[in-house]
């Protein structure tokens, strides 16, 4: 029967080598979390537009206006509504 031995030295790179990889996730994760949606949101977009919140709904239900609906927060096209204010929406 043979035994392997860990001493302290192993159970140190052990730990350092654990430290690193999540040091390396929460590195990753927060890279991610930075990125921030290519819209805006619906306050700006009324803003932008000066319209009523009923105007923008009948944009969005029409496809003039492309959103994304992130968590709970609906984000509308930069580009779309660019392209609103250049027609005269």
């Amino acid at each position: 029967m043979s035994f392997d031995f860990i001493t302290k030295n192993d159970l140190e790179q052990f730990r350092l080598k654990i430290i690193e990889d999540i040091d390396n996730i929460l590195k990753e994760n927060l890279k991610l979390s930075d990125e921030r949606p290519v819209g805006y949101k619906t306050a700006d977009a009324k803003r932008i537009l000066k319209c009523s919140t009923n105007k923008l709904i009948s944009l969005r239900i029409s496809r003039r206006i492309r959103t994304k609906k992130i968590g709970g927060t609906l984000y509308y096209n930069k580009e779309d509504i660019k392209n609103l204010l250049e027609e005269g929406c």
